[in-house]
């Protein structure tokens, strides 16, 4: 019996992980082995969840009651750390992203390009927002009066969140709407709302994946085998250029490049701690941010990992540092590793019971199927319009990465541009930099809209408000072409 081995808190966290890394070998074997899922391009993150999810729910949990198993506390305990796996791993991931060096491309765009890049992106998110509420009121006022609540409209938010963001956010939203509490203190969350989000990311990845095939197959008649086009050799220049520390010194090369992540991210933390400090000086004001403070730790982590790539440029023109110590190459294997595993964490640990109890499956269904169908066409529209000369690549990795993120957007970019050869890569970089800047008030507003009914819908008119703003500064520039 698992719960009689005293010594098992010590090993809990390891057996956790263990259990993880099996998923993601048996996920990679799924992946290679079986056509469907090898022609699908559905990442092996996201089968390993899907099986590890399948197993908790319909095999573990069944047997909780027999004493020769394990204790439903036990899987409560396995879901806090998927739920700690899936908060930290999406700030330390983009922390990774912001440090690496600016990497020289093949193809040069102007600066204006990048902003361009940030407004389809946020105009994604926006229009993505705009569907979650709208459909989600439709239904409160109709069907299911449990969305009858600030938080119950609210949710409606998280389709971008778990579209256009991925697991990270759509989970910490999530617990935002289901324990939101009122300024006087009274639970009005929405039941399941975690579990909600985390459902609606993992579609979003059968969205960006299959559909995107799909998509590609039959529009653009380009035939997507699922193989692997991308050479797998590494020179020795992307390990260790000759400016950069040695790859083995008196400390190791990868050693460097996690203490300088976990620096940057105890800065974060620092971060937060003082605003959620000065934030407590007013009770309003704490109740009303503080949640928020919490949740955007990887927009801190990027804003610190950007200060730091800052830092490190002036030191090196000062000559006060003579070497480059990140590492592009290691930085992006981490970001790879640890994104991998938030979504593989995201998605074993959504709660189906939540969904299914609350009947809230049926917003669910409707919601996540007009959110792919609906980003799928903004995409093409702005794939002709601002990536004219390679639409092909801008609508693979944009609706990829969309609807999915980054990783899924580039699966689908390498099976029409293995090589890089246009900028569309560059473009989710420089896009999601931007993007973090016009796309702040999209957070100020999914923290605001659970306060009340008529603060959802505030809110949705904000949403909508936003976007005409930003498809007229976006069509303007770039004008239908014949």
């Amino acid at each position: 019996m698992i719960q009689n081995y005293e010594s098992f808190a010590t090993w809990s966290s390891i057996v956790y992980f263990l259990i993880l890394c099996v998923l993601l070998l048996i996920g990679n074997i799924i992946r290679r082995k079986i056509p469907l899922f090898r022609k699908s391009l559905l990442p092996t993150a996201v089968i390993a969840g899907l099986l590890g999810l399948i197993i908790k729910e319909a095999v573990i949990r069944p047997m909780t009651g027999y004493s020769w198993f394990m204790e439903e506390a036990q899987i409560g305990k396995f879901n806090m750390f998927l739920n700690m796996i899936t908060y930290h791993t999406l700030a330390i991931g983009f922390i990774a992203m912001g440090l690496k060096v600016n990497e020289k491309f093949q193809i040069k765009t102007n600066r204006a390009h990048s902003y361009y890049n940030g407004i389809v992106i946020v105009g994604a998110y926006l229009l993505q927002g705009i569907i979650g509420i709208s459909i989600t009121a439709v239904l409160a006022f109709t069907v299911l009066p449990i969305f009858q609540s600030g938080p119950g409209l609210a949710s409606g938010i998280l389709l971008p969140f778990g579209y256009g963001q991925g697991p990270g956010q759509a989970n910490n939203f999530g617990i935002v709407y289901e324990n939101f509490t009122t300024v006087e203190g009274v639970l009005t969350g929405l039941p399941g709302a975690q579990s909600y989000g985390l459902a609606m990311a993992s579609m979003g990845f059968i969205w960006a994946t299959i559909g995107g095939v799909i998509y590609l197959n039959k529009v653009y008649h380009q035939k997507v085998t699922g193989e692997e086009k991308v050479s797998t050799m590494t020179s020795i220049q992307e390990v260790e250029a000759p400016d950069e520390i040695p790859v083995a010194e008196s400390m190791d090369k990868m050693t460097v490049q996690i203490a300088l992540i976990v620096t940057v991210y105890g800065a974060t933390l620092l971060a937060m701690i003082g605003l959620s400090s000065l934030a407590s000086l007013n009770a309003g004001i704490y109740r009303l941010v503080n949640s928020l403070i919490w949740g955007f730790n990887f927009i801190f982590g990027i804003v610190f990992a950007l200060l730091a790539k800052k830092l490190f440029l002036y030191l090196r023109k000062t000559g006060l540092m003579t070497r480059q110590y990140p590492n592009n190459y290691m930085l992006n294997r981490i970001a790879g590793v640890v994104f991998d595993f938030m979504v593989i964490a995201s998605i074993t640990s959504i709660n189906i019971v939540d969904i299914w109890n609350n009947n809230i499956w049926i917003a669910f269904l409707i919601i996540s199927t007009v959110g792919g169908l609906v980003t799928m066409v903004y995409v093409r529209i702005m794939a002709r319009r601002v990536y004219h000369q390679y639409e092909l690549e801008g609508f693979s990795v944009m609706y990829g990465m969309l609807t999915g993120t980054a990783s899924t957007g580039i699966a689908l970019l390498r099976e029409v541009d293995p090589y890089y050869k246009t900028p569309a890569a560059t473009d989710i970089v420089t896009g999601t930099t931007t993007a973090i800047l016009f796309g702040f008030p999209i957070l100020l507003l999914a923290g605001f809209a659970p306060n009340g009914i008529l603060q959802a819908f505030i809110t949705l008119g904000l949403l909508i408000v936003l976007f005409l703003a930003f498809m007229f500064i976006l069509l303007k520039k770039h004008p239908k072409r014949p």
